[in-house]
């Protein structure tokens, strides 16, 4: 069983990797391009979202005296998912923002300043 929880382990750890790199990609790229790699990344955390959901299913099935370890493990993936969740948004935002300005020029930021 705790085999299963470390292969899903190992995968986690292979398509977050994957992510996060992609992720620092976004705000550089503008699209076609951009839009080809948000679209992959959204779904890379959805195959994240089903690991973490397996390794929750497999965490019940372990045996009461190890499951707090393999516990503490589940949740520090889920944290490090919220993490890479909210860098996805921001780096979507930033390039956004990134448009926005090249597009409105100075005007739009001295009317932000005012």
């Amino acid at each position: 069983m705790s085999s299963d929880f470390e292969t899903y382990e190992q995968d986690f750890g292979t398509i977050t990797a994957e992510v996060t790199n992609k992720i620092g990609k976004i705000p550089k790229l503008s699209g076609e391009e951009k839009t080809q790699l948000v679209l992959n990344v959204d779904k890379q955390l959805e195959e994240v979202r089903e690991l973490l959901e397996q390794m929750d299913l497999e965490v019940r099935e372990i045996p009461i005296q190890s499951r707090a370890m393999y516990n503490s493990r589940l949740k520090s993936y889920k944290e490090e998912m919220e993490k890479l969740e909210k860098n996805f948004k921001r780096s979507r935002i930033a390039y956004s923002d990134e448009v926005r300005n090249e597009l409105l020029g100075d005007d739009a930021i001295s009317s932000e300043s005012q």
